[in-house]
């Protein structure tokens, strides 16, 4: 286990009964781009069990933090939501993933499109100084069930655009789109419905998607991905890498387990 820190967790907050988050300490030599994932996971019979867990917090903040699904009989996450301060997980020491900013080319405007879980990459970015410095309007979308399945929402809402270091260019330049599926509330329905119908900007005040000046994250469901993709293809995107820079990035690293 040579390539793996065994970390110590200093806070765990419940959302719901679905989803939950952690901190744990981070080791110094750690070095991570915001966007990226890491393995973390905990011993079970003398072996580590492993998952892919993108990092929720930013690359200077001095903890690590993790947002994570409850799945009853999961091989992981039913372990990991019983964990309680002072507990220790592994984590691996190379972080890795497509969701950071040089996969992109140069734009005017980056969406990030998440469903569940798969804002945590988000949070890490929304809070990178150079994601500001680098795209005008920043916009973060974030599709649930219902609405208490909406993490973090205050925080983005309310705290965020407090901060002393990057408030002013989040209010400046960050907007949040919440919307549920399941329940009446502010904004309903599905993201790839939302933006096909270009209900999505319209609603924030933006002109439609255009490959010339739109950049975009993609981070949830293995369906959502998909049908994402298909959109964004059909509107003259191209998917990038790190070593070849285009449109759009998607991470296909997760599976709900």
């Amino acid at each position: 286990m040579s390539n793996l820190h065994q970390e110590t967790v200093l806070s765990v907050r419940h959302w719901n009964d679905t989803l939950f988050s952690f901190t744990t300490t981070r080791d110094r030599g750690l070095r991570f781009k915001n966007g990226h994932f890491l393995m973390l996971g905990v011993e079970v019979e003398g072996k580590p069990l492993m998952r892919a867990y993108s990092v929720a917090s930013p690359n200077y903040a001095e903890y690590l933090e993790f947002y994570s699904i409850k799945v009853q009989g999961g091989p992981l996450t039913s372990r990991l939501q019983h964990l309680q301060v002072g507990d220790s997980v592994f984590i691996s020491k190379k972080p890795t993933g497509t969701l950071v900013l040089n996969t992109l080319q140069p734009g005017k405007r980056l969406f990030m499109l998440s469903t569940g879980t798969g804002l945590a990459p988000f949070l890490s970015i929304i809070r990178d100084p150079e994601t500001y410095e680098r795209f005008e309007h920043v916009t973060i979308v974030h599709g649930v069930r219902y609405a208490s399945e909406l993490g973090y929402s205050e925080y983005i809402r309310d705290e965020l655009p407090s901060d002393d270091f990057l408030g002013e260019q989040v209010k400046k330049q960050l907007h949040y789109y919440p919307t549920v599926t399941r329940e009446p509330f502010e904004n309903q329905g599905r993201i790839t419905d939302l933006l096909e119908s270009g209900k999505l900007c319209s609603d924030l005040g933006l002109s439609p998607l255009d490959a010339e000046t739109d950049r975009v994250m993609i981070c949830g469901s293995p369906a959502m991905l998909n049908d994402l993709v298909v959109q964004l293809e059909g509107k003259g995107f191209r998917e990038g890498a790190t070593h070849a820079p285009a449109h759009y990035a998607v991470e296909r690293a997760f599976v709900e387990k």
